[in-house]
This record gives C-alpha cells, sequence and structure tokens, in this order.
C-alpha cells in the first residue's frame, strides 16, 4: 500500500511510520504541517527510506491536500494530525477547534472527491483510518467499568470535545457518502520521542534538572497506558484487517493515578541514574521524590479513564506486549540515552533550521 499518514511528525505519527518502514513493504506520505509539538528528528532513519515522502501541508488547506492527493494517490489515509494538549486547549480552543473539526471536515472532502475517481476495486480497497482519544467518552468513577466502542460520548475539555466533533464528522461521511472508514480510540500513550510537555516526559526531564514535579489536584486521577509502540502496531492491524465502519478501543490494560506514575519514573531514576545530583545515592536527603509538588487542579480534570480492548483482542488478535513496568522502563532509559534529541527540543534547535530563525526564542513565537 501507499499509505498517507496526517500528523507523522508527531509522536504516535512518527512512531507508526517507523512501524511501517521497518516493518512492511508499505510506502508512506507523511503530510504534517509542523506546528510547535512537531519533529521530523523522531522519525529517524525511516525519513532517508526510498518508500517515505514528506509534505508540509496544513489538513485545513484543500487546494494543497487536493495535490497531494493527485500527486501520491495514496491506497489508505491514517488521520493522526491533531491539537492534543488538554492544558493548550483550555487556555486557546480555537486552534483545536479549527484543526481538529475543520481540518478532518476538509481533509474528509478531499478525500471523498479523491476516492470518487478510483476505480471500483481501488475504491472497495480504500480504507480512511481516523485515529482519536479515550477522553471523548468522559471520565468514570473508580468504580464503572471501562469505555467501551459503544459507550456514549461526554467530552469534557475543548481538546476532547473538538475530538469528539471529529469521531462524529467521519462516521457522517461513512453514512452519508459511503467512504470506507475506521475509527480507533485509544488511551494515554507513552514512549520514546514523546515531546516534554506530556506528563511522562515532563517529570523525567524536570527530575534529572532538578525541577519541581508538579501533580495536578490529589493526584489521584487514573489514566490507562499505552506504550506507543504496542498502539502503532494495533493502528496498521485495524488498517489491514478491521472490517469497514467498525470502531475499536484500544487500550494498554493499565490503569495508574497519576500520583503512581510519577512516584515510579522517581523511583527508576534513582536505580538508573544515581549520579544525578537529585538521587538518593548522590547524597540528596529526599532524592528524586522530594521534588514531587501539588499544584492547584486543571478545570474539568476528568478523574478516570478504563479502556475496554477485548474487542480487539477476540476480533484481530491484538494485546499489548509492553506492561506499564516493562514499558515505563523502557521509556526512562531511553530519555537517559538520549539526550541529543530531547536538548534540541527544549532549546528550540529542533525547530531553527526549518523556519529559518536565528535564535531559539525566535523558534519558540
Amino acid at each position: 500500500m501507499r499509505i498517507l499518514v496526517t500528523g507523522g511528525a508527531g509522536f504516535i505519527g512518527s512512531a507508526l511510520i517507523r512501524y511501517i518502514i521497518e516493518n512492511t513493504t508499505d510506502s508512506v506520505v507523511n503530510v504534517d504541517k509542523l506546528t510547535y509539538a512537531a519533529n521530523l528528528e523522531s522519525l529517524g532513519q525511516a525519513a532517508h527510506n526510498p518508500r517515505y515522502a514528506f509534505e508540509q501541508v496544513d489538513i485545513g488547506n484543500g487546494s494543497e491536500l487536493q495535490r497531494v492527493f493527485d500527486t501520491h494517490r495514496p491506497d489508505a489515509v491514517m488521520h493522526l494530525a491533531a491539537e492534543s494538549h488538554v492544558d493548550r486547549s483550555i487556555d486557546g480552543p480555537a486552534a483545536f477547534i479549527e484543526t481538529n473539526l475543520v481540518g478532518t471536515a476538509t481533509l474528509l472532502e478531499v478525500c471523498r472527491a479523491f476516492w470518487m475517481t478510483l476505480p471500483e476495486e481501488a475504491k472497495i480497497a480504500f480504507r480512511f483510518h481516523h485515529i482519536s482519544t479515550d477522553e471523548v467518552f468522559g471520565d468514570l468513577d473508580e468504580s464503572e467499568a471501562a469505555f467501551t466502542e459503544t459507550t456514549s460520548y461526554a467530552p469534557s475539555s475543548p481538546y476532547s470535545a473538538s475530538k469528539a466533533g471529529s469521531d462524529h464528522l467521519v462516521r457522517a461521511w461513512h453514512r452519508t457518502y459511503g467512504l470506507p472508514v475506521l475509527v480507533t480510540n485509544c488511551s494515554n500513550n507513552y514512549g520514546p520521542y514523546h515531546f516534554p510537555e506530556k506528563l511522562i516526559p515532563h517529570m523525567i526531564l524536570n527530575a534529572l534538572h532538578g525541577k519541581s514535579l508538579p501533580v495536578y489536584g490529589d493526584g489521584r486521577q487514573i489514566r490507562d497506558w499505552l506504550y506507543v509502540e504496542d498502539h502503532v502496531r494495533a493502528l496498521y492491524l485495524v488498517l489491514c484487517r478491521g472490517p469497514v465502519g467498525e470502531t475499536f478501543n484500544i487500550g494498554g490494560h493499565n490503569e495508574k493515578r497519576n500520583m503512581e506514575v510519577v512516584e515510579t519514573i522517581c523511583d527508576l531514576l534513582e536505580e538508573m541514574a544515581p549520579e544525578n545530583p537529585n538521587s538518593l545515592k548522590s547524597g540528596n536527603p529526599y532524592g528524586f521524590r522530594g521534588l514531587i509538588r501539588f499544584v492547584t487542579d486543571r478545570p474539568g480534570h476528568d478523574l478516570r479513564y478504563a479502556m475496554d480492548a477485548s474487542k480487539m483482542e477476540r476480533d484481530l488478535g491484538w494485546k499489548p506486549e509492553e506492561s506499564f513496568e516493562t514499558g515505563l522502563r523502557k521509556t526512562v532509559r531511553w530519555y537517559l540515552d538520549n539526550e541529543d534529541w530531547w536538548q534540541r527540543v527544549l532549546n528550540g534547535a529542533y525547530r531553527l533550521e526549518r523556519l529559518g530563525c536565528d535564535s531559539p526564542m525566535e523558534a519558540w513565537v
């Protein structure tokens, strides 16, 4: 296949492209606007493969998208491009509506127009795979059953509301126009190349630099954690074998309180970075856990997410290979071994060349 991946320079998108290039004979066209959280360096060696192509295009730009479809003529679309940080959506919801709703609608229309021109056999084989989040379902109390594919939507934040809207658009384009779609909703991802504003990399890097580890509220919020490489393996499986029109939940079967996540990171760093001046073994009487600070809770903060991914296992034979403990250990190890990557993110250097800036400060503005 020739697969068009939107948002392929983001965290999950880049992991998906690395997986496809390394494990299949498919070709990939990476369509990415290259906003602040996009990093082409996350593609690693996949970016140099002859089966990879890159197009710097905003999914809200219909004419440019049409050019991309006409040029590359994909057999499938995997749509990951999205604004995804909840705190940013609270501070500025307009960008989330523009990308996640308007951008998805534009992509669907361009894709539909292209799909209508295909020969019948190619038209039947074509797929539009929309990748979404568990946050569209709202939250659960501690005793409620996990989200299933038929759970009603009840988003809490501008981010999750915009993603819920995009899910509805995709299903409407299937019902109304017959576009062959697939939808997946995933739990919290983590792993290598994760942008440092997200919880796990933020805590790892703050701890290494002796900065406070801010925990919202009482830290009792529960999330289901999914190692990103398990996720992208599931995504490709759904694309290849999922029945048209179906939805699949993808979860890690790893429910953890936020406080437990932060404490586990601290304990892994005590073991894996004993030479760090903030560790107990280096003489710090409080160790990495001493950096934990409770801060004012996020507005509308969801209490618990939990995903029932039994349909993935029952229908497609997928289940996660990593437990939270093994996946988090691999993640901490990766950040300890790849300082060059995250230093270039923290100082803005990863954006300098593509933006033509003279200083990191310009790159972030």
